[in-house]
């Protein structure tokens, strides 16, 4: 293969060739990476285009598994479903590229970026998108700007810019922005969550008698990493020029192989001037009442039914064109009067937040619930709780094998929820982006160790960002099924409304905000910092002052949303007799055998008594209770560590022949068991308690008996015994 680009880029130098494969599409890249190659293509209908006033593009990421030497797992052997991964990979190339189509494009519109070869250490999603992005700016489309991506880590304090996979796994910190060589146009962010551990010897036997002695006690903290508005917006700063250089080095790279632009018929109605001028003077009063039917459905039958009444008095007049006129002034209404008169249709202030009421575990039979209402937003979020196989399986192109996901969002948006008749289907990509979102939120924050947590989002009603009134509900369902959290997080919608140097930043959003305004910014964090980050940008870039006035206004509306939710918490009634409680603690692995016991004796006695599960890591020494009963847990711990606690006995080594005092621990109907010195049991058979025949062993022993016993026989790890 010949390559005619080779681009040199922070950390990572690409390859491209554009005349050598899929010729036939209107525009093609090969992009070699490392031991990656990708081939993206763009395919458009000239001959054909949508009347609807939409971009018809569809973006698809592929995949091959042949590309790291693998074959389909499962029945069928050959690609199908695509993967989560492969979903919100081509979800964040449609979003990079979709501003890139000037208004009235109406072409059906195809891009296809196929992985043909993998290096293990690529990062796929910035690869696709600056793949993506070259075979659209060298196509015969008229698209005279490359967008692309950049990913930003923090290592040790560090910022790493375009760090590879195995750096991005030691990260507190996962930055994803794309833009041109003027403007951001995206970007989504994560805080990683890690594990702090101090020694603290001086305060040990306070903290964990089971381990006293030991020489110090290991305190485990999560941390979520939440990153604070002002160093987000520093790190942004250098990522975005790092962004800007590289847009310019592609575009003079690949200059000298665009195609010749074809000519394309945009779809650009002008307004009638006419019927704007005349719904501006006689209906303004039906605009604004229209306006205030927040919903999306009343909204829509309002401005219908207007549309139907002025009809009938200008029966010449055609319906699209005033549909469009109404709209218009529609639109230009909100967002006038947010700018001049800082007042939104609803009536709320700017930086004002909708009514908020929480319910928690509003269903009985669930682990744990919570009805998050704002506004006419409204979340019904269900946890279920599970253990270490119930985890999600997954597998990726750069991993060895599978994984297990312990940790699930999953966001459900029927059509009801506004208002619409429409049947429920598979999960959509909004709907996976969407969970993936409060997945990214909420994940810092929680340990699962051992557990897996599964949250379900069902959206009973929106008005507005029902995936940050998933983040909040998420928070509340993780706290009404007492899981452990490290901080309090919550998530606000922000957008922005501008017009030339005026503009105005709205907190909490409504659709009607969503649909006219120029910003959607979704911020998910604690009162100190930021957890989660998703910000599409429709207007053609953004300010970091302006993005940093808007970051405080978020922190400003997430803390208030907070304090209501930490109000909510203390007055939780848990679903005692269904919700799985679970309690986690170290021991010394050496104790182990004595918790197990002989052939498992001792472990199942405490499981049975106190009904519950307990899974034991014998190398790490970690003990997970489990159980549906609290008093029962905390009976089973006990019960734990006053075996632990106990002073531990060196093993003797028994010969045959050897006499020693031992316990009658239990009675058979064959015999005793005997407990000797060191703790092992050994069997005294009913024949060997007396030189005459015993017919009953309660007629001669009781449990607790002092008895002096011979050893006998050893067979295997069994001990036989015989009274002295």
């Amino acid at each position: 293969m010949k390559y005619d680009v080779n681009v040199e880029l922070k950390n990572k130098i690409e390859e491209y060739s554009f005349n050598d494969v899929a010729r036939q599409a209107n525009g093609a890249a090969w992009l070699k990476s490392g031991d990656t190659v990708i081939l993206a293509t763009v395919v458009i209908e000239e001959n054909e285009t949508v009347s609807e006033d939409f971009l018809p593009l569809t973006v698809q990421y592929i995949e091959k598994t042949y590309a790291a030497g693998k074959i389909p797992g499962g029945f069928f052997k050959r690609e199908a479903k695509p993967s989560d991964f492969e979903t919100l990979t081509s979800r964040i190339v449609d979003r990079s590229l979709r501003p890139l189509f000037p208004k009235g494009f109406g072409h059906p519109t195809q891009i296809t970026i196929m992985v043909f070869s993998v290096d293990k250490e690529a990062d796929l999603q910035v690869l696709a998108l600056n793949a993506a992005s070259a075979a659209l700016y060298v196509s015969d489309i008229d698209i005279n700007r490359s967008v692309s991506a950049v990913r930003a880590a923090k290592i040790d304090g560090e910022l790493v810019l375009n760090p590879t996979l195995s750096q991005l796994n030691n990260s507190t910190l996962d930055l994803y922005l794309s833009g041109t060589k003027e403007d951001l146009l995206m970007i989504e962010m994560r805080s990683i969550g890690s594990e702090n551990v101090e020694v603290e010897p001086s305060i040990e036997p306070m903290l964990d008698p089971i381990n006293a002695g030991m020489g110090g006690v290991v305190i485990d903290t999560h941390l979520s990493n939440a990153l604070a508005e002002d160093e987000l917006i520093e790190i942004l700063g250098k990522t975005q020029e790092v962004l800007f250089e590289a847009n310019s080095k592609y575009e003079e790279s690949f200059a000298s192989f665009q195609k010749e632009a074809m000519p394309l018929q945009l779809n650009v109605n002008p307004l009638n001037e006419e019927m704007v001028s005349y719904v501006e003077q006689n209906h303004m009063t039906d605009i604004k009442d229209a306006m205030n039917q927040m919903a999306k459905s009343e909204r829509s039958s309002a401005l219908r039914n207007l549309r139907k009444s002025i009809l009938e008095a200008k029966e010449d007049w055609d319906e699209s064109e005033l549909k469009a006129a109404i709209e218009n002034v529609k639109k230009l209404q909100v967002r006038s009067q947010i700018l001049n008169e800082k007042v939104r249709a609803d009536g709320r202030a700017l930086n004002e937040v909708r009514p908020i009421t929480i319910d928690t575990n509003v269903l009985p039979a669930a682990h744990s619930s919570c009805l998050f209402t704002r506004g006419q937003t409204q979340a019904l979020v269900v946890l279920t709780l599970g253990g270490p196989k119930d985890a999600q399986m997954f597998e990726t192109l750069t991993d060895e094998g599978t994984q297990n996901e312990n940790f699930m969002v999953h966001y459900n948006f029927p059509g009801f929820s506004v208002g619409e008749a429409s049947p429920i289907m598979g999960t959509k990509r909004r709907e996976l982006g969407h969970g993936n979102l409060a997945k990214r939120a909420l994940e810092p924050i929680v340990d699962t160790d051992g557990k897996t947590i599964r949250l379900v989002s069902e959206i009973l009603e929106s008005n507005g960002s029902s995936s940050m009134a998933t983040v909040c509900g998420g928070y509340m369902a993780l706290k009404a099924a007492d899981i452990d959290t490290s901080d309090t997080i919550a998530g606000i919608a922000m957008g922005m409304v501008s017009e030339g140097d005026k503009y105005a930043i709205l907190s909490d959003i409504m659709g009607l905000e969503d649909h006219d305004g120029d910003m959607d910014f979704k911020v998910t964090g604690s009162k100190d910092g930021i957890t989660a980050m998703q910000m599409d940008i429709k207007l053609g870039g953004i300010s970091l002052e302006v993005l940093k006035e808007a970051l405080y206004q978020a922190k400003e509306g997430r803390t208030h949303i907070i304090d209501i939710m930490l109000e909510a918490q203390s007055k939780i009634e848990f679903n005692d007799g269904v919700l799985p409680t679970t309690d986690f603690f170290h021991i010394d692995p050496s104790f182990i055998g004595e918790i197990i016991g002989q052939a498992g004796k001792t472990i199942r006695e405490i499981i049975e008594k106190f009904e519950v599960a307990i899974d034991i890591d014998k190398k790490e020494g970690k003990v997970k209770i489990t159980g549906t009963n609290k008093a029962g847990i905390e009976g089973a711990k006990e019960h734990i560590n006053s075996i632990v606690s106990k002073p531990k006995v060196a093993k003797i080594k028994y010969e045959v022949g050897d006499k020693y005092e031992g316990t009658v621990k239990r009675i058979v109907d064959f015999g005793a068991f005997v407990e000797l010195p060191d703790g092992t049991d050994g069997l005294l058979h009913i024949s060997k308690i007396s030189k005459n025949r015993v017919e009953n062993v309660r007629d001669v022993l009781n449990e607790g008996d002092k008895v002096t016993v011979e050893i006998i026989e050893f067979k295997g790890n069994k001990i036989s015994l015989s009274m002295v």
